[in-house]
């Protein structure tokens, strides 16, 4: 349930007392939860106000494939091989390897079974029960995920055994892509690189360590644009994640607090332009 010792001390306070030692703790500031400014700043705003009742549906990682499927069309969904509220009987699990099998109710959760010896039922037992005993984001107060109803799901391994694709993560904020966050190997020697809308190559860092190299643009990285637009058309701000596995583009899931507003970007002073492409809704805005 806590991701740090820090966690602890959160589930102890008033839910904007906790936003407010958050913040501090791991930005050094109190945030301004009333005029919010910085993207992080908003990303806590939005956890205290912001109740939009497909939140929830869009966090489920099961529900959300429903509506990507309506707005972009179903070859974009990942199939699911299997899903329910605890694991089947063992002589069901005949999943064919590899396959993923995941939480629908949290971020992260993910255990990756490439080979025959990865299925250790006892331990993957005893971590889908945590996870189906557990809410996500108590501590950090993301509310759209204290509605989601805890299930598992099994999809399809995608690429390679021996790699992981790239994740790309695109910022859209009012209907509009403006950047795109690109994630490499991000289970050994995870690196991060930041595009704009036209692969242009940002001076970002972020979540993980940033490189002098370069990447290519995917080959359909202007579909995955247009699908993220889609996608992200009626909020202010949605992050789109997708893959791009043999050319084809894959919708992985809809992000609404980027970790938990906790990391900081460098420099500064993206935090404040990000937040400046953020419209505030002056219902939320007044709360």
């Amino acid at each position: 349930m806590f991701r740090t010792a820090i966690d602890r001390v959160l589930t102890s306070l008033p839910t904007r007392a906790a936003l407010n030692f958050e913040f501090f703790w791991y930005h050094g500031r109190l945030p301004n939860l009333a005029n919010p400014v910085t993207f992080n700043e908003k990303v806590q705003h939005r956890k205290l106000f912001d109740r939009d009742p497909r939140l929830p549906e869009l966090t489920d990682k099961i529900l959300a494939k429903e509506h990507v499927a309506r707005v972009v069309g179903k070859e974009w969904v990942v199939p699911t091989l299997w899903h329910g509220t605890s694991l089947p009987p063992c002589h069901e699990r005949i999943w064919p390897i590899p396959y993923v099998l995941k939480a629908s109710h949290g971020c992260g959760w993910n255990l990756f079974v490439r080979e025959s010896k990865d299925q250790k039922w006892s331990e993957i037992e005893r971590t889908t029960d945590f996870w189906l005993g557990t809410t996500f984001g108590i501590p950090t107060n993301e509310w759209a995920y204290s509605s989601v109803q805890p299930r598992l799901l099994v999809e399809p391994y995608l690429d390679d055994i021996a790699t992981t694709p790239n994740d790309y993560k695109f910022f859209v904020f009012d209907g509009k892509v403006h950047y795109v966050q690109v994630d490499t190997n991000r289970l050994k020697n995870h690196k991060q690189y930041f595009y704009d809308r036209h692969w242009s190559r940002q001076a970002i860092e972020y979540a993980a360590p940033a490189t002098h190299d370069d990447i290519p643009a995917p080959s359909s990285f202007e579909q995955m644009v247009w699908a993220a637009e889609q996608l992200g058309a009626t909020f202010p701000f949605v992050r789109v994640d997708m893959y791009e596995v043999a050319g084809i583009p894959q919708f992985g899931e809809l992000t609404f607090y980027p970790n938990a507003a906790r990391i900081r970007f460098k420099p500064k002073r993206i935090d404040t332009e990000l937040g400046q492409l953020w419209p505030i809704s002056q219902s939320l805005a007044s709360s």
